[in-house]
This record gives C-alpha cells, sequence and structure tokens, in this order.
C-alpha cells in the first residue's frame, strides 16, 4: 500500500505547529457545526397561533360575560383555559405549548359558545402541518373524554391556524397579559436587577420638561392612570411627556399629553394624601406590542387580599432621598392588612379607606422617590395581571414598620369610569 505509506510519511514530515494548527481548525469547524445545529434546533423558534371554538351546553349566558372583567368571565375562562393547558402539559407538546387564551364568551341557544387563542412555539425544522393535525386530534380527545365539570358539545369544536399578525394582535389588546418568559421575579428597586424587556407593557414614565417625575400605568391605548402629587404646581399638559419601554433613554415610544384629570377631592395640603389619583390622556393613541400593552382594571367589589403576593415597578432612587435611574426596576412585595398599617408604631390610624398598604414590616424592600404614580399590579390565576395600587406615600424609603402606601384602585373604580368611560 504505497499510497498510506507516502501520506503517513509527509505526515511525520510535518513540523508540530502546523499538525497542532490543522488540529485547531478542525475543532473549531466541528464546534461551528455543532453550534449552528444547536442554534436551529433550539433558538430559532417562533410563535405560532391558533383559533379554537367549541359550545359549552351547562352554562347559561350571563351579561357578566360581556365583561372581560368581571368574576364570572374570569371564572368560566380560567376553567377552559386550565383544562386546554393541563391538556398539553401532560402531552408531547408539553415544551411547545405557551398559554391559551378565551378571548370572548358569546351567547347561544343552548348554552355559551367560546372563543379562544392558543399559542405554541415551533422550532424550524419542526413539521408544523403534522403538529397542528396532532394538537387538534390531542384537544378534541380531551373535551370527548374529560371536561373537568363542563359539559361540552365535541361536535361544535373547530381549530384553525392563524396568521402570527393576528394571533399577536389579539394578545396585544387583551389586558394584563405579557409574553415575557425569563422574568426575574426576585429583584426590587432598591438596589436589585433591572427587569427585563416586555416584563411591564403597561409600565410609562411621565416626564416634565423632558425629565421622569413619575411612573403611570397604561390602562387603554389613550389613557394613563397615576398618581395626583405627581402634578403639584405642574399642571399644564403641554409641558408634559409620557414614554414607554424599559428604558427611559432612548423611550421604546414617546407621546405627548393632551389632558390630565386629578381627583376633585384632591389637595395639595401637608399631611393629606387622601384621592391621590390622576388620570392623563394621551395625544395620540399608543400602538400595542409585544413591550406596550395595557394592565387591567379591576372591578369595584373586587378583594385583594392581605399576604397577596403584588408587584411594583418604576425608575425611582435606589434609596431615600436618591436620584431616578434610567432602567426600569421590580420589587416584589405583600399586600398588608389595614389594621396592621394602623397600628401606632406603623402609620397610627392615617390609612384610609382608599388606600392600600404592601411591603413588609421588616422593610428593606420598597418604593422609592421618584416611583409614585407607578403600578401594583397582581397576576391571578388564569395569569393575567390587575392594578392594586398607584404608588402614593411612606415614611422614607424601605423603612422598618413603613411599609409603602398605595392609592386603592378598587375604591375610585367609578371615578376613572366617569373620567375615562373605562
Amino acid at each position: 500500500m504505497p499510497e498510506l505509506t507516502q501520506l503517513d510519511t509527509r505526515m511525520k514530515l510535518l513540523e508540530p505547529w502546523k499538525v497542532a494548527l490543522i488540529v485547531l481548525a478542525v475543532v473549531f469547524f466541528l464546534a461551528l457545526v455543532i453550534g449552528l445545529l444547536v442554534y436551529f434546533l433550539l433558538f430559532d423558534q417562533d410563535m405560532y397561533f391558533y383559533n379554537g371554538t367549541f359550545k359549552i351546553t351547562n352554562v347559561q349566558y350571563n351579561r357578566e360575560f360581556d365583561k372581560h372583567t368581571s368574576k364570572e368571565y374570569r371564572d368560566l375562562s380560567t376553567s377552559i383555559e386550565m383544562l386546554v393547558t393541563n391538556t398539553f402539559r401532560a402531552s408531547i407538546f408539553n415544551k411547545k405549548y405557551i398559554r391559551s387564551h378565551v378571548v370572548n364568551l358569546r351567547p347561544d341557544t343552548s348554552g355559551v359558545v367560546v372563543e379562544l387563542v392558543l399559542m405554541f412555539e415551533f422550532a424550524s425544522n419542526d413539521n408544523r402541518k403534522a403538529f397542528s393535525e396532532r394538537i387538534k386530534s390531542i384537544l378534541l380527545r380531551r373535551l370527548q373524554t374529560n371536561t373537568e365539570g363542563l359539559e361540552i358539545d365535541p361536535s361544535t369544536f373547530q381549530l384553525s391556524g392563524m396568521k402570527k399578525e393576528n394571533g399577536e394582535h389579539l394578545f396585544n389588546n387583551c389586558c394584563g397579559i405579557r409574553t415575557s418568559k425569563s422574568l426575574s421575579y426576585a429583584n426590587r428597586i432598591t438596589g436589585g436587577i433591572s427587569a427585563q424587556v416586555g416584563e411591564w407593557p403597561w409600565q410609562a414614565s411621565l416626564q416634565l420638561s423632558g425629565i421622569h417625575r413619575c411612573g403611570a400605568t397604561l390602562i387603554s391605548n389613550t389613557w394613563l392612570i397615576t398618581a395626583a402629587h405627581c402634578f403639584r404646581g405642574q399642571q399644564n399638559p403641554s409641558r408634559w411627556t409620557a414614554s414607554f419601554g424599559t428604558v427611559i433613554r432612548p423611550p421604546q415610544s414617546r407621546r405627548s399629553i393632551r389632558n390630565i384629570i386629578i381627583h376633585e377631592k384632591y389637595s395639595d395640603a401637608v399631611q393629606n394624601h387622601n384621592y391621590d389619583i390622576a388620570v392623563v390622556q394621551l395625544s395620540s393613541p399608543v400602538e400595542f406590542t409585544n413591550v406596550i400593552r395595557m394592565v387591567c382594571l379591576p372591578e369595584e367589589f373586587y378583594v385583594f387580599p392581605h399576604n397577596t403576593t403584588c408587584f411594583v415597578t418604576g425608575w425611582g432612587a435606589l434609596r431615600n432621598e436618591g436620584s431616578s435611574i434610567n432602567n426600569l426596576r421590580q420589587a416584589e412585595v405583600k399586600i398588608i392588612d389595614t389594621n396592621i398599617c394602623n397600628r401606632a408604631e406603623v402609620y397610627n390610624g392615617a390609612i384610609a379607606p382608599g388606600m392600600v398598604c404592601a411591603g413588609y414590616l421588616e422593610g428593606e424592600i420598597d418604593a422609592c422617590q421618584g416611583d409614585s404614580g407607578g403600578p401594583l399590579v397582581t397576576e391571578d390565576r388564569r395569569g393575567v395581571w390587575f392594578l392594586v395600587g398607584i404608588v402614593s406615600w411612606g415614611d422614607e424609603c424601605a423603612k422598618k414598620n413603613k411599609p409603602g402606601v398605595y392609592t386603592r384602585v378598587t375604591y375610585y373604580r367609578d371615578w376613572i369610569a366617569a373620567k375615562t368611560g373605562l
């Protein structure tokens, strides 16, 4: 075998550094190929949406189903979405299923027709046509056998694919939904890590002459809600702007302000924190996207129990009397019973019915200056976020026995509706 002998001889004649260079080149090439394969198999993924409908026959239509934030709508939607979620979590689509969301409940002569949107994430090499047929088959089989108390007519079941832009539009225009999947819940405003893009898409910055002054919350594409005290001495709308996104500079989007409506009973008097609420009308509607969305407003009768986990967000100072920051931050806090907050060593009876305390009696985690007007939100069982409170006041920041005090949104629900129509 002379060829092999000659090749072997030539290899022996190569200098060691040349052999090392060849080995390194081969290793680099293999690493590149493996990296590309991993990327296309794991990371080159996209969202896919499906529209599903079916009829529930053991539920009669209720007028409250017209209001997506009503208890009746939320309770029935929770049961439906849990049924769908449990179905796919126990299937081969466990890692590809993202979520489902009921977008409409409409009346039928023999029950209620459900319209929902399902979101999946597929890799570029997935056989999506085959997957679509399997998704439909899995859900239909579940609706035919075990519907967990819901009597569903399988003959009414339909499932079809949606264009991505249509699916995103539906989700973007539903209140209280976010699509960020990597959430850093443990961070805090006073000293934590910046919030990720899309985590709190309803957060806005109110800026006076271009300088951040307060936070605010999107409650529609044209209305913000915030604290009345943000406008002390500065109520001229032409001097204010609102920006959106996780950073103030540069913002994701910006709008000028058309109108500022402060609660009629609010007073700038020192030590008076009652009626600390205002709504702000934007000059033009914002376009809802994956990173700019509205939060849900709770109904006036809704009760958020003490010890409920909430999150407060803002660009406020990291310590008392500090300066505002550029990157949005977040803090996990708990609702504190008003009776506890009114104890002598806490706020000594200063917490009125239109206020809610949230934080920790031991201090350490809190909102701070510059967070005023921003949202205190909580997530319901559907994964939908509701506005609990508006950052209002407190004794310094993160001080022992001095948790944050927020304007209670449910207390002012009728006032909000009267001013905004929402």
